[in-house]
């Protein structure tokens, strides 16, 4: 019979093989540090099994957080729940093995609901996990708890999909969905779904964004100058598209891209012209200098669907232009990029945002800025 003296030396060896081979499937960049920190007691080892998350957050914890408490939690024997509540550890996050940490663990929701359906949407491969986690973190941060689980069911559906440099936008436009007593909810054509796919909440995002900045760069009043005066030429009304709605209006009537010249329409770079006849509309007019002519030039005549127009019409609205004295419209243009936005849109638009995340984002401050608009 074999003695038990010989088989605690035996026992032991074996649990300190069984630990590195545990330790080994951390990173590599990490692995020490951890293996320093397991070893300080066997309780601190057995995470490397029973919890692999909690045994890397308190060796790499977040920036401004003390392990402390929740190492000394886990030496007295503790529950791992305490002690995970102390490193601010979601205990969700049980179930993922070593591999999936490549750097400090962000801040993770961690309610009730979300627990339940997080748990249906863990990746598989650990390769993909630490980005995982971190547009969970984000969307949640960004967003709130329901986008963060859609989020984490769409990369695991398809990650080459998920775009972590359009997070903000799609988060942005998710948020606003659910506030319907905010400006930024009353631009949205399409709002967040659950059950919506990523490249349809890209582009309804995307949709949202360029009305945002529709309203941003034109505000509420309408285009004071006009460059020239509504009429009426051969039957035909030239009617002006001086403001938002009426911008809206017409580009969802033409099934055309009115929206997006916002940009254009503030720096003083072009005016948008309807043309009806008999109160239908038949074209989009584009008045625009043209190359190095300072006058004003028709740039661009459209039907619906942005359909080629016919020769008749360009020639009533040549006639119609010819109408102004053009020698005397000075065309005052903004270098691109100059013209300011309207702050009180910009403060109307994000205001609910800020106070309801209690802060002021770098990435969305309170002057108005043409290049956050530009990297949302």
């Amino acid at each position: 019979m074999t003695s038990n003296l010989l088989l605690a030396p035996r026992q032991v060896a074996g649990r300190s093989d069984l630990l590195e081979r545990r330790l080994r499937r951390y990173h590599p960049r990490f692995q020490g540090a951890v293996r320093a920190l397991a070893l300080r007691h066997s309780r601190l080892a057995d995470l490397a099994a029973s919890f692999p998350a909690l045994l890397f957050a308190l060796a790499f914890p977040r920036a401004r957080l003390d392990p402390a408490r929740a190492i000394a939690g886990v030496i007295d024997g503790r529950p791992l729940a305490e002690a995970a509540a102390a490193a601010g550890v979601p205990l969700w996050l049980r179930k993922l093995p070593p591999e999936a940490f490549a750097g400090p663990i962000p801040r993770l929701p961690d309610g009730e609901l979300f627990r339940r359906q997080i748990a249906n949407h863990l990746p598989r491969s650990p390769k993909l996990t630490p980005t995982w986690l971190q547009l969970v973190a984000d969307a949640a941060e960004l967003a709130h708890e329901p986008v963060a689980v859609w989020i984490a069911r769409e990369f695991i559906r398809e990650p080459e999909r998920v775009k972590t440099a359009r997070l903000r936008s799609i988060c942005l436009w998710a948020w606003f969905s659910s506030q319907p007593a905010t400006l930024g909810h009353d631009l949205i054509e399409r709002p967040w779904t659950p059950d919506m796919r990523i490249d349809a909440a890209r582009a309804a995002a995307s949709d949202w964004l360029t009305i945002v900045a529709l309203h941003a760069n034109l505000g509420r009043k309408a285009i004071a100058d006009m460059w020239l005066r509504p009429g009426r030429m051969a039957g035909y009304e030239f009617m002006p598209l001086d403001s938002i709605a009426a911008i809206i209006e017409e580009a969802k009537a033409m099934r055309n891209c009115l929206r997006t010249f916002g940009n254009s329409l503030a720096h003083n770079q072009a005016r948008l012209w309807s043309i009806r006849k008999d109160g239908e509309r038949l074209a989009t007019l584009r008045i625009a200098r043209r190359y190095r002519d300072p006058l004003p030039n028709l740039v661009e005549l459209k039907g619906p669907d942005n359909v080629e127009v016919s020769r008749e019409l360009w020639w009533v609205a040549r006639q119609w232009l010819h109408k102004h004295d053009l020698s005397q419209i000075d065309i005052g243009q903004f270098d691109w990029g100059t013209a300011p936005l309207n702050r009180g849109s910009w403060m109307s638009l994000w205001r609910p945002y800020w106070l309801a995340k209690r802060r002021i984002p770098f990435w969305l401050p309170m002057t108005p800025s043409r290049q956050v608009l530009e990297t949302l």
